[in-house]
């Protein structure tokens, strides 16, 4: 039985190719849609780009035949756009306020309530990314569902870098005598990725363990660098997992490391004292560049005072409490004076300035990544020159973009994208260690 999906505006400005994602069934764009999306055309940020590509997309449907009656889709189903059925009646009682979100609700229920005159059995569903268009839809015997075409996949099921194997304590003790050990002999049926870790533990229950890394062969567990027990540029790891991302940090043969974990886990700190490091002491990378979105991406900040170095400030702050931990700075203006006669080795940026630039021989930090759609996170990986390491990081279930979720961000896109090729390396960072008390809030709240 073929179906009727209504699509909300939110639908079509996070996937402009949404349309094709229901088969052979037909897809409806209410008018006041249409309304909404020419509001946003002129946006200068991602949901501008798609809100203009939309446009193009509709005019070139209407050029194959009339929108309001419907037209064939290449890949099956019909479009049309809805001009019809927009009475308000049936909602007015209940829902007096005529907003857009009401009025797309209303076209839906329209719909359906047409088919049941006539007897005809067809399922009309409203889809939105909106949760309380949802619940409303439903409230009025509406079925709706949330767009899931665009989902990476769900961030519980994400893949998290390392996995932990349970093995005779003799396969540890060889691990660490002969440094290595044989995949095979794990008997564990597992698909590997490059640069996986593992966390050997006794399966008798004995302290004995052990971390290793997969082989870009994936023949083998080798063991981690032996800086994994020394300070980075004052910063020693706490826990596994931050082995782990210092590991795939210093490792200069993997030119893009990803991120994920919760709040105070260590991800930026970790990351600007490998920076440094790299930087100042070994001079692999002419400087270090460190950027971070101004959410949503590409809004522009000039209603705040000052130069742009003023403005940047209140967003960068998080990244500067950082370096005046690695600096070790006491005083207002210590830190400016470092970075100063650093003579800009040191450079932090808003995301927005990033675009149309060329970066090789760099140390890249992008820091809440997760506010990134995919577009966005092609457009800044596509950003890096020769020579240069990239690092994506961010919180996938702290999310402050209006049409981004855990499951469809740009972070968790790359990470799924990227955990099969060699050039990458990601790890989850699951244990706070800010503070106890930020720990225990973290767990409790």
């Amino acid at each position: 039985m073929k179906k009727v999906y209504v699509l909300d505006t939110n639908v079509l400005l996070q996937d402009p190719h949404a349309i094709y994602s229901f088969e052979d069934n037909e897809v409806v764009i209410p008018a006041v849609v249409l309304e909404e999306i020419d509001s946003k055309k002129r946006y200068m940020d991602e949901i501008g780009r798609n809100a203009r590509y939309v446009s193009r997309l509709l005019d070139q449907y209407r050029q194959k035949g009339k929108l309001h009656l419907g037209v064939q889709l290449e890949h099956g189903g019909t479009l049309r756009v809805e001009l019809n059925h927009k009475s308000y009646q049936k909602l007015q009682d209940i829902l007096v306020e005529k907003t857009n979100d009401n009025r797309i609700i209303a076209v839906a229920l329209n719909l359906l309530d047409e088919f049941q005159t006539k007897g005809e059995h067809v399922p009309v569903i409203l889809v939105s990314k909106d949760a309380l268009v949802r619940v409303k839809s439903e409230v009025f015997g509406l079925q709706a569902e949330d767009f899931l075409s665009d989902q990476v996949i769900q961030y519980s099921k994400s893949y998290t870098g390392y996995m932990t194997v349970n093995v005779e304590k003799e396969k540890i003790d060889l691990f660490y005598s002969q440094q290595y050990l044989e995949i095979a002999s794990l008997s564990f049926t597992q698909h590997w990725y490059p640069h996986q870790f593992i966390v050997l533990k006794d399966k008798y229950g004995s302290s004995s363990s052990a971390i290793g890394r997969i082989s870009l062969d994936k023949q083998r567990v080798l063991p981690l660098k032996q800086h994994n027990e020394e300070h980075v540029w004052g910063v020693k790891a706490r826990n596994v997992q931050q082995k782990m991302l210092i590991d795939l940090l210093l490792d200069d043969q993997i030119p893009l490391v990803t991120i994920t974990g919760k709040a105070g886990t260590g991800k930026t700190l970790l990351s600007l004292a490998a920076g440094l490091l790299k930087i100042e002491d070994e001079h692999k990378y002419q400087r270090m560049l460190v950027a971070r979105p101004v959410v949503p991406l590409g809004k522009d900040i000039g209603y705040l005072p000052g130069e742009k170095e003023e403005k940047l400030r209140p967003w960068m702050q998080p990244i500067f409490d950082n370096l005046q931990y690695l600096f070790h700075t006491k005083k207002a203006g210590d830190l400016e004076r470092i970075l100063a006669g650093m003579n800009k080795t040191i450079e932090v940026e808003a995301l927005t300035y990033i675009r149309g630039r060329s970066i090789p021989d760099q140390f890249i930090i992008i820091d809440e990544a997760q506010n990134l759609t995919k577009h966005e996170a092609k457009t800044i990986l596509t950003r890096v020159g020769e020579g240069s390491k990239l690092i994506l990081m961010g919180d996938p279930e702290q999310i402050d973009h209006p049409y981004l979720d855990e499951s469809n961000n740009g972070l968790t896109y790359v990470v799924e994208q990227f955990k099969e090729y060699a050039i990458s390396g990601h790890v989850k960072l699951e244990k706070g260690e800010r503070s106890q008390l930020a720990q225990l809030a973290a767990k409790i709240l």
